[in-house]
């Protein structure tokens, strides 16, 4: 109401101005002078989700299926089935859980999945037609072992480092990055002896069982003690003080 008692207009300085401020939804509808305004306030009205689940199972799934190629599970030897989900899963979703890793202050979380989301998007890019990696490689097929298997050491030496960083978090994620590095390390040597079809069947092998630590780290984080009916524990390690 405006102080001539009409309705719809605004009597600027007038007492019954609509306060500034923000409603239950974090938005400020008034400025101070009674024009209407749509401005997002800053950050604190609405806490950040968790991203560690979403980077956490689309890793663990992203490397069921490659580790279940590895293995060759129900004969099935060629990587490609993985593209779409090396893409999609393994490389989008655990980027953008990288990013809301460094928004939410933790840099270890933002760092793996960053990373990972990476390491998937340029495995994808190897086995995609016309990215040019497999034609440079069609008329020396050994040179692309030992490429690759240069790929995968870069991988290895990273994951320990990570394996490092992990000491201090809790057994959850220091089994994850412990099997994920053995993985790698497998995977190389395999790349290296082509010939040796069961090291790198090995490899896939401990992806599964990367895998599942990941799916099970990932429920963990999903189902927090005050919204399950039961909880995943993984056992957090003491801290230096």
């Amino acid at each position: 109401m405006s102080a001539n008692g009409e309705k719809g207009t605004v009597a600027h300085g007038a007492a019954d101005v609509p306060p500034a401020g923000r409603n239950e939804f974090g938005w400020n509808f008034f400025d101070a002078s009674g024009q209407r305004q749509m401005a997002i306030q800053g950050p604190g009205h609405r806490k950040f989700g968790n991203p560690g689940p979403l980077g956490l199972l689309s890793f663990a799934s992203t490397t069921l299926i490659l580790s279940f190629v590895n293995v060759q599970a129900r004969h099935v030897t060629e990587a490609n089935i993985v593209v779409g989900m090396a893409l999609g899963v393994g490389g989008l979703a655990q980027l953008l859980a990288g990013m809301w890793e460094f928004a939410a202050g933790n840099t270890f979380g933002a760092t793996a999945f960053s990373s990972y989301g990476g390491f998937w998007l340029s495995f994808a890019t190897i086995f995609i037609p016309g990215s040019g990696v497999l034609d440079a490689f069609a008329k020396t097929p050994d040179d692309f072992n030992n490429a690759l298997g240069f790929f995968l050491m870069a991988w290895f030496i990273f994951t320990f480092i990570m394996l490092l960083a992990s000491l201090r978090s809790n057994l959850g994620l220091v089994f994850l990055f412990f099997f994920l590095d053995l993985t790698f390390m497998f995977l190389m040597i395999g790349a290296f002896l082509p010939t040796n079809v069961n090291i790198t069947k090995a490899g896939g092998g401990l992806g599964i069982v990367t895998a599942a630590i990941a799916y099970y780290v990932g429920a963990s984080e999903l189902i927090p003690r005050e919204a399950g009916y039961f909880t995943l524990p993984v056992y957090q390690l003491p801290r230096r003080d």
